[in-house]
């Protein structure tokens, strides 16, 4: 298998996880997934990607918690799965919220986790992937942040209306609050056409 994961196979990867985890009687995981993976897993956007971001876990009591680190029994089992199925043996990673400079550290947009869907494949892994007001949330940060076009292209995708633009505009300013970063936003916005957009925020 090549390490472009297409939804068919993210599904697959999940499903032999699930089987790597009931063999070795591990306890139970809730992964909440960003990015890509969710964005090709809830039919948001056709195309394939090269990992599963981990943006937070979920408790037993239904409580997002921080995913740093990730467990080592699951780390353990993902690099199982990239060698059976020659996926990037980071195919399942913290990255997002990886440290104190973390969307989940510093914070997720409000009513997050209302917006989940949940995907279970097995009693000891439930998938949960993020919705499309905080894929434009955090896609619209990452493309002001980053240099990859992939985020700009998502965003473009999503077809954002100018309300749900502000908005997450204003939770990425919680994220970066320098004068440089709001310059950027506003060009970025202005770029995509919401030239209205970019002068209120």
């Amino acid at each position: 298998m090549s390490d472009q994961i297409t939804k068919d196979a993210l599904e697959r990867a999940f499903k032999l996880l699930s089987g790597r985890l009931d063999l070795a009687q591990t306890e139970a995981v809730r992964l909440v997934i960003c990015g890509g993976s969710a964005l090709i897993a809830t039919g948001l956007r056709s195309r394939t990607t090269h990992d599963a971001d981990i943006v937070a876990l979920m408790n037993e009591a239904s409580e997002l918690i921080s995913p740093d680190p990730l467990p080592p029994f699951l780390l353990e089992a993902s690099a199982q799965v990239a060698r059976d199925l020659g996926l990037n043996p980071r195919w399942l990673n913290n990255g997002p919220s990886h440290d104190d400079g973390g969307l989940f550290q510093m914070g997720l947009p409000g009513g997050f986790a209302s917006r989940l869907t949940e995907c279970v494949f097995g009693p000891r892994l439930t998938v949960y992937y993020i919705g499309r007001i905080d894929q434009i949330h955090f896609k619209l940060y990452a493309a002001a942040d980053q240099s990859d076009p992939t985020h700009l292209a998502d965003l473009r995708a999503l077809n954002p209306t100018d309300t749900e633009l502000e908005a997450a505009a204003r939770w990425t300013m919680t994220h970066d609050v320098s004068e440089g970063f709001r310059w950027v936003l506003q060009e970025l916005l202005k770029e995509i056409g919401h030239e209205s957009t970019a002068k209120k925020i």
